[in-house]
């Protein structure tokens, strides 16, 4: 890159930067205050809060850092437009190294996006799952006052008769109404909880697990001994994926031996295609504020809206485009990454409208 194009990268980074760490502040926020009964029922302190708030931030990150970045570019080329600096670079014949500045800052945006949603979110979601697990070890073991119903997760909740030696717990009862197709009761004599290789487990001893469906129908099923992880009692029901759990290394490694299936495929697109979006946004933004005008009054719409604008229609193609469903992951960036080279021909004359003349009377 020559020094226009690092001269533009450093301009677009500062202003996503600036809007970015803004608008992940506000996320953050409001994410401790959605959790923050959840957090407080269950009896833990600040820094669970915070935590488990970080925790879900990956997937919200990624879609307002391709926002961001829209809008970064947005107000860093209307201030070049502002002050004449669009114009002389278009009168230098600069437009290679101004669109070599916008691939630069484009491409080092889709890394950092790829990699948060192929690795870090991943991450992120396996962590906040264990931290969940180990919530819910605390309040099953150490923090439950026994004939006192508690709440482990909203839909799950836990009651013992009383405790016995180190750990042990007596008449013991969780109700786990979280599937509105069934709800289901454990109950068992004694129970106990511990840690394996692969999480926390409650180990219930001398119990049932009763079954009721939404029609009344009632069944029953005794056990001897049975352990369930807690992570099942402390995920919603709705939101298990055990795909997102894993990250794309994994998924691909897992594949591998014994092929891939339509999950692990529609998923490792899935995260590609952010990368995707980030492009298709900067190339379109690119094309719409990249080139210098006349005008003097305000215009119709600001120019910071048209990515929100873009990323709403992004999402409704991605969402309802009629066409199998692993076309439909990339539909989204690919029409707007098509209306931005449309756009972008015209601006470059590439692209010409056929002219009618008129006869004269």
């Amino acid at each position: 890159m020559n020094r226009l194009s690092t001269y533009l990268v450093r301009l677009f980074f500062r202003q996503t930067l600036a809007l970015l760490i803004v608008m992940l502040g506000l996320l953050l926020l409001f994410r401790c205050l959605a959790i923050f009964d959840i957090v407080a029922g269950q009896g833990q302190n600040l820094w669970t809060l915070i935590g488990q708030a970080l925790l879900g931030m990956p997937p919200f990150a990624i879609v307002i850092t391709n926002v961001c970045m829209g809008i970064g570019m947005a107000r860093a080329l209307g201030m070049l437009q502002r002050s004449h600096e669009l114009h002389i670079i278009h009168a230098n014949r600069q437009l290679g190294a101004m669109f070599g500045g916008i691939a630069a800052f484009a491409l080092i945006g889709a890394i950092v996006v790829l990699m948060v949603s192929n690795f870090v979110g991943p991450w992120a979601s396996r962590a906040l799952d264990n931290w969940g697990a180990s919530v819910a070890a605390d309040i099953v073991g150490r923090t439950l006052t026994p004939h006192r119903f508690s709440q482990v997760v909203p839909g799950v909740t836990v009651v013992i008769g009383g405790r016995e030696g180190t750990g042990n717990l007596t008449d013991f009862f969780t109700d786990d109404r979280r599937d509105p197709e069934m709800r289901r009761s454990y109950i068992a004599k004694t129970a106990h909880v511990a840690a394996d290789s692969n999480g926390y487990v409650l180990e219930m001893h001398d119990g049932a697990i009763q079954y009721l469906s939404p029609e009344r129908g009632f069944s029953e099923i005794s056990f001897k001994t049975y352990d369930i992880g807690l992570e099942k009692l402390t995920q919603p029901i709705e939101n298990r994926d055990d795909l997102g759990r894993l990250t794309t290394s994994e998924i691909v490694a897992k594949a591998l031996p014994g092929g891939w299936s339509a999950d692990a495929v529609l998923r490792v697109v899935g995260r590609m295609a952010e990368g995707f979006r980030v492009i298709s946004m900067c190339l379109f933004m690119g094309a719409i504020a990249g080139f210098p005008h006349a005008r003097r009054g305000r215009t119709f719409l600001p120019m910071e809206l048209v990515p929100l604008l873009v990323a709403y229609v992004d999402k409704t193609i991605t969402s309802n485009l009629p066409v199998p469903e692993l076309a439909q992951q990339v539909a989204g960036p690919t029409a707007v990454l098509l209306a931005g080279l449309v756009l972008l021909g015209f601006r470059l004359r590439l692209v010409r409208l056929p002219r009618f003349r008129r006869q004269t009377a």
